[in-house]
């Protein structure tokens, strides 16, 4: 077969040998499929990978939700405790009304311990999320078992009373100490209307 005696017009294909025909038959067929995966098939094919990423991603917030629902009943538990812990805190917070004599009760603690006070001076109030911080700089002087009796008479009292940045050192010659501290009580503020928010959303009463 002498391809120089094949008369190329396209329009004069079908007078063109078996094999001529056969291969741009196969040429065609292969320029149609390529052009089919180029503008149809790639694309589907991007959009498979995104669904099945998207399908990974439903199994795995299916599984932590399954999960998490699973243990939902310790959680509400929990829950519970915790907001009974809080309630719980909160009564043991004075009011506004109780601050003045919790003061007073605090310096009580201090002298019924044997302590003679060089400093009793109520800070600024600190407001938290739902309490306010009172803090009370102290300075008192007295024996060392009397100083432990003071924080323990402190930690007895009704009301919460914390000591924070305790210093003790020696004061004179006759075995007398003597401790600077921050007392801190808290204020309860919002805290109860906390406590019903949480149980509103809830839907207690």
């Amino acid at each position: 077969m002498n391809l120089s005696e094949i008369n190329w017009d396209p329009n004069e294909a079908g007078t063109w040998p078996l094999p001529i025909k056969a291969a741009t038959i196969v040429v065609i067929c292969l320029l149609v499929f390529g052009a089919g995966v180029y503008y149809d098939t790639l694309d589907q094919l991007a959009a498979l990978d995104v669904s099945e990423q998207k399908e990974l991603d439903l199994k795995q917030s299916f599984e932590t939700k399954q999960k998490k629902s699973i243990n939902l009943h310790d959680y509400q538990d929990q829950l519970t405790q915790i907001e009974t812990d809080l309630e719980d805190m909160i009564r043991q917070m004075p009011t506004k009304e109780e601050v003045a004599s919790l003061l007073i009760n605090i310096s009580k603690t201090g002298l019924a311990s044997g302590l003679e006070f060089r400093l009793f001076k109520p800070g600024t109030p600190v407001r938290k999320d739902f309490y306010s911080e009172l803090p009370i700089n102290i300075k008192v002087t007295g024996k060392y078992e009397a100083l432990g009796l003071f924080v323990s008479g402190l930690a007895e009292l009704p009301r919460i009373v914390t000591v924070h940045d305790v210093n003790i050192v020696p004061e004179g010659q006759a075995g007398e100490m003597k401790m600077t501290a921050m007392v801190k009580t808290y204020n309860e503020g919002d805290g109860r209307a906390a406590t019903k928010t949480v149980k509103k959303k809830r839907g207690q009463k």
